[in-house]
């Protein structure tokens, strides 16, 4: 009888022991699936160099193609017409995404805390606080830089101009460097580009620190990467070997930063190694999922969402916005 109890219980422990294995096995990923991706350059970028530069040696898990943008818009339209899988872009951008998709899009991960900083010609003006603003004029990117800089301005009671002449960063840091503008607000790597043309230039305020003395600390978060809902629904397995090599591929950054700014030249995501292997430690990259993405994200949009409805695609995306894996 005890031989048939011992018997019974070994039987007992390899079945377990084979569903557990069969359980924690991962599917396996279709590597002949092509594998869109698009990133900007610059900031938003940045993390994705270590794995554009395995995938074009042939080591990467999945079979990507990548392609590297100067403009969000054009990134936007991928992902709406469906000829982009994954994307890196701006927050705001993919909530708007979201909204005129109908939820054609979900968030797998932020890549970008804040980023943003006043510059100015020290030579020209004297600032240490927000309030220093008092009835100037400061020159800021379209779109998101300035919904945050106004509701920075409005939180701490200064009244500001707001110029968009220079609605894209890089002629706005050019601009800078020139001296046809005293003050601006610029994410980087521009600010690095900018006072390294002009030794006049200073970073006057950390932009992000501002926020969080106003907002929940940690809930600015400037850049995402998101995908078409339909392929996440189609390649749960692919999605999930992406999402590991991205952030292997963050990790580099962090880690080596000098080695992935080699990368994030060869790679076409910004034109400078050198600039990048400068900018990287205020570039605030990360990597953050799971309910933790969740929070940040939640926080930030509802406070876009009470500056400028608008600026998120006129609503706060559901909680189907959220890859939960």
């Amino acid at each position: 009888m005890n031989r048939v109890i011992t018997a019974l219980l070994i039987f007992a422990l390899c079945l377990g022991l084979c569903a557990c294995t069969f359980r924690s096995a991962a599917p396996a990923v279709d590597k002949d699936l092509e594998v869109n991706v698009m990133v900007l350059n610059g900031t938003t970028g940045f993390g994705m160099a270590k794995l554009i530069s395995d995938s074009e040696a042939g080591s990467a898990a999945l079979r990507y193609n990548f392609s590297v943008e100067t403009d969000a818009s054009n990134v936007t339209a991928a992902l709406i017409s469906g000829t982009c899988d994954i994307a890196a872009l701006p927050t705001n951008a993919a909530a708007t995404v979201y909204n005129k998709t109908e939820g054609g899009v979900e968030l797998l991960a932020l890549n970008t805390g804040g980023v943003l900083y006043l510059v100015i010609n020290s030579q020209a003006l004297a600032v240490d606080s927000l309030e220093d603003l008092e009835g100037m004029t400061v020159y800021v990117p379209a779109q998101n830089p300035t919904f945050l800089f106004q509701a920075l301005c409005d939180a701490a009671g200064v009244d500001v101009t707001i110029d968009n002449t220079y609605a894209q960063p890089a002629d706005l840091r050019t601009a800078l460097a020139a001296g046809e503008v005293d003050a601006a607000v610029l994410p980087e790597p521009m600010v690095t580009i900018a006072c390294s043309a002009n030794a006049d230039l200073t970073p006057a305020l950390d932009l992000t620190a501002q926020w969080d003395q106003v907002y929940p600390e940690g809930s600015l978060v400037q850049g995402c990467v998101v995908a078409r809902t339909q392929f996440v629904q189609d390649h749960p397995a692919e999605t999930e070997a992406f999402l590991d090599e991205y952030g292997a591929s963050i990790a580099y950054l962090e880690d080596a930063p000098e080695d992935a700014a080699q990368l994030i030249e060869q790679t076409g995501v910004f034109t400078s190694a050198a600039v990048a292997a400068k900018a990287i430690p205020n570039c605030d990259v990360c990597f953050i999922t799971g309910q933790e993405m969740r929070d940040a994200m939640g926080q930030f949009l509802d406070i876009l969402f009470s500056i400028a409805p608008q600026s998120i695609g006129g609503a706060v995306p559901g909680e189907d916005f959220y890859y939960t894996g």
